[in-house]
């Protein structure tokens, strides 16, 4: 077991340049080498990323770990917006923490399941949803990166009671 200390909790404004690094680590890690030049250009750019977490950073969580941001996840109503961990925090269950967090929020609101996507080459991610319980619901183009990847919607029943 890991001895770290491992936190997740509501992001500050403070967070936001650890969590724009995150960002840019999961980035260059799994979604560059997946898309086309260009797409990977205008995404760096236009700074879409920095600009998503300056615009919703507050709503975010974060897992921290021995102080540092290591992770985000940020929903919006039922649907998971984004689920992100730096490839060196990888494995010490920060997803699955992340994840929970969101899933018991999404809960809390009254709802009564949750909603995600991953793209078709991200097996990693297909694994872990599948193994979180979630259940593969539709497959369409993903229109976000416009380099011919396919999208797959989950989704998860929430336990009410």
């Amino acid at each position: 077991m890991d001895k770290r200390n491992i936190l997740v909790r509501p992001a500050k404004t403070a967070d936001f340049a650890q969590v724009k690094q995150v960002l840019a680590d999961t980035f260059e890690s799994t979604w560059r080498p997946e898309i086309s030049a260009a797409s990977a250009g205008r995404y760096l750019s236009s700074d879409i990323g920095g600009r998503y977490v300056d615009q919703n950073g507050l709503a975010f969580w974060v897992a921290e770990v021995d102080g540092r941001v290591a992770g985000m996840v940020h929903w919006s109503g039922d649907f998971i917006e984004a689920l992100h961990v730096a490839g060196a925090y990888q494995r010490l269950g920060l997803g699955r923490q992340l994840l929970a967090r969101a899933e018991q929020e999404i809960g809390k609101a009254g709802l009564e399941k949750v909603r995600l996507e991953t793209d078709t080459f991200n097996q990693q991610s297909q694994t872990f949803y599948r193994a979180m319980g979630y259940v593969e619901m539709a497959r369409y183009p993903d229109e976000e990166w416009d380099s011919g990847l396919t999208t797959i919607l989950f989704e998860k029943p929430l336990v009410t009671g």
